[in-house]
């Protein structure tokens, strides 16, 4: 059984940063591509970030690109994703998502993914 654990959530300021991490039970995680989504209350579910199964390529939402980052070890069975100047517009639950292959164009739409942990919240004030 696959699970996907995020930590790293918490309360911030506008401009602090957070690191949020992704414990992957997969056996083969370095044949993954990982992302992050995230939700805000009342709205879906949206792309921020994507690594592919060896980290030579990533991909980001236009609002996050620039300020968050994300990073895997393989070896530890982690994702990673560095969030940099944090704006309240950052405000919501971040979700990370496991599945195999490489990163494509689809690779944006939620639907696409087939494993899920089961999110944290992440909460930014001005």
């Amino acid at each position: 059984q696959v699970a996907l654990v995020e930590a790293g959530g918490g309360s911030a300021q506008t401009g602090d940063s957070l690191r949020l991490s992704c414990t992957a039970s997969l056996q083969t995680f370095n044949l993954y591509r990982m992302g992050w989504f995230r939700q805000a209350p009342g709205k879906e579910r949206t792309f921020v970030g994507a690594i592919d199964w060896n980290g030579d390529r990533t991909d980001y939402s236009e609002s996050v690109k620039g300020r968050f980052t994300i990073s895997r070890d393989n070896a530890k069975k982690l994702v990673y994703l560095q969030m940099n100047s944090l704006n309240p517009e950052d405000t919501a639950v971040y979700y990370c998502a496991a599945d195999r292959g490489r990163l494509t164009r689809a690779s944006g739409s939620w639907k696409t993914w087939q494993y899920w942990g089961q999110g944290t919240q992440v909460t930014v004030s001005s």
